[in-house]
């Protein structure tokens, strides 16, 4: 994860024992959200045309690296 999960949660309104802290389970549910996003382009991309497609793939990854998340 990434610092942009970070000012999120901070956003948010969540406390951290530290400026730069966030317990495992802030992170994983960060990242599960994430992921939940990309299964939701995943599913879409199935249904699409083949330009249609590589511009899902391409939010795919722009998505995963933005949020720090790897495959």
């Amino acid at each position: 994860m990434n610092e942009r999960i970070l000012e999120l949660a901070k956003q948010a309104g969540l406390k951290f024992p530290s400026e730069t802290a966030m317990s495992p389970v802030e992170l994983k549910f960060a990242e599960l959200i994430v992921r939940e996003c990309i299964q939701a382009i995943q599913i879409e991309s199935m249904n699409s045309s083949d330009e249609f497609e590589h511009g899902l793939r391409f939010a795919e990854g722009a998505i995963l690296d933005h949020f720090g998340v790897e495959e």
